[in-house]
């Protein structure tokens, strides 16, 4: 389909592929039975067929709100995403679009092609955007323009919207901390709450999955550079065959490995899930220079904002001491503004939220929740400023060979899930804005909500 083409039908689920692009979800998936409603308003029908019409059992409306109306049948909003993300001219856009993208593969805020891509796609579609934030970033807007304001970090479509719709395309998210530099460049301007979604190799394809609360990890790593040559003089004596002290920087290196590794079995509450990890250690040898420094490498991770901080200052402070102690000196960098990213924690009613909407456009077999996870995203930069709901969709499919990381040089998807994602995606907006009132309005998630939301 020629993508310069003006598509008929709703914004949202036109332009969300774009954003989901990067999802790069597999498989098929079940749109909840309305086959012969969607058939019959597609083809233009004056009424459903008998058969639809029995499964309904006759002329009210359905669980989805459609209704009759002067003798024709109107669609709702899940039929009509339904009916929208099951186009193959959709699907073989998506199709199209995503190995542009994965063609030509841009590291951290050097997306220069596929930001123009981006660009040229919304042109063409006549969708407003901003253009650039942190660096190669854009920032698409549906909608009125005016509150309720809704953000999507991924590509989707939508039904008729009260409102107005973020697309976020957020450059660097592997590494640079892109969503922190986003949100310094303004776009969370007006959001009241935003969602993503993120490829599991670990579910079946098709299947939505989340929790409640904290998803993933707060993620940090730490380098100490420990030299020698900083030990306090020897005290003035008479004796002058006393040993002198000497300042040795593997020995305080070896002292400083066992007291971090000690940190979590001695000092953490058994029941808050944290880690540090010394994964790298390098004495050089050589010149004067260079002989006498040790560096130590590591990650630390934590699931709540308190722990992850109270990590990163304890590591510093053992380092600083156990160099002290052997007479040396060290300096520490947590490289904050590059691989520093907090715990992606998700908000009860934004969880519920993504749950709902998934449960009835795909049937509750098609949601399930998922344990907290160690990894890590950049999308917890987003959920510390505005209510997020963070959720996976399954690409696992054994037939085809998806079934590994999305880190890993096999990782690969079945395209034909990728309008399954979309319709997700654009359903979860357009039903916020729809929901807006009970969603945000000013009601906090009470403690019984969020104590049903973690039993479901």
């Amino acid at each position: 389909m020629a993508v310069t083409q003006r598509r008929r039908g709703h914004p949202l689920l036109v332009t969300l592929p774009l954003a989901i692009l990067a999802l790069t979800a597999g498989c098929s998936a079940t749109f909840l039975e309305e086959e012969d409603m969607i058939l019959g308003a597609l083809l233009g029908s004056s009424s459903p067929s008998s058969a639809a019409a029995a499964k309904r059992g006759g002329a009210g409306a359905n669980a989805s709100g459609t209704r009759p109306r002067q003798g024709r049948y109107v669609l709702g909003w899940k039929e009509e995403i339904a009916a929208a993300a099951g186009r193959p001219e959709l699907a073989a856009w998506l199709r199209a679009v995503r190995r542009r993208i994965h063609e030509r593969p841009e590291l951290a805020y050097e997306e220069v092609e596929t930001s123009r891509l981006v660009r040229d796609e919304l042109d063409a579609m006549g969708v407003p955007f901003r253009h650039p934030l942190a660096r190669t970033g854009v920032v698409a807007t549906l909608g009125t323009g005016r509150p309720p304001v809704v953000a999507l970090r991924a590509d989707m479509d939508a039904l008729p919207i009260q409102g107005t719709v973020k697309l976020l395309f957020q450059p660097a998210e592997e590494s640079g901390c892109g969503a922190k530099r986003m949100i310094e460049d303004g776009a969370l301007a007006g959001v009241e709450a935003i969602f993503a979604v993120h490829v599991s190799h670990q579910h079946p394809t098709s299947i939505i999955g989340s929790r409640t609360g904290a998803l993933l990890a707060g993620c940090g790593f730490f380098k100490a550079v420990i030299r020698a040559g900083d030990a306090p003089p020897p005290p003035e004596h008479h004796h002058h065959h006393r040993r002198q002290p000497a300042a040795d920087p593997i020995l305080a290196a070896s002292s400083t490995i066992i007291s971090l590794q000690s940190l979590v079995s001695r000092e953490a509450d058994p029941l808050d899930s944290q880690v540090v990890s010394v994964a790298v250690v390098n004495a050089t040898t050589g010149d004067s220079t260079d002989s006498h420094v040790v560096v130590l490498g590591g990650t630390f991770r934590a699931f709540s904002d308190a722990s992850f901080y109270h990590l990163r200052r304890r590591i510093e402070e053992v380092i600083a001491a156990q160099s002290r102690v052997h007479g040396c000196a060290a300096a520490v960098d947590f490289f904050e503004d590059e691989s520093f990213y907090p715990p992606t924690v998700n908000d009860a009613r934004m969880y519920g939220h993504v749950r709902r909407v998934a449960t009835e456009l795909l049937g509750a077999g098609s949601y399930r929740d998922v344990p907290a996870m160690m990894g890590a995203e950049d999308f917890s930069f987003y959920s510390q400023v505005v209510p997020a709901g963070f959720y996976y969709i399954g690409v696992r499919n054994e037939t085809l060979g998806s079934v590994h990381t999305g880190h890993s040089p096999y990782f690969m998807i079945d395209e034909d899930v990728l309008p399954t994602g979309a319709a997700v995606h654009a359903a979860i907006a357009e039903r916020f804005l729809a929901d807006h009132a009970s969603l945000i309005g000013g009601v906090s998630a009470s403690g019984d909500d969020m104590a049903e939301e973690q039993e479901l």
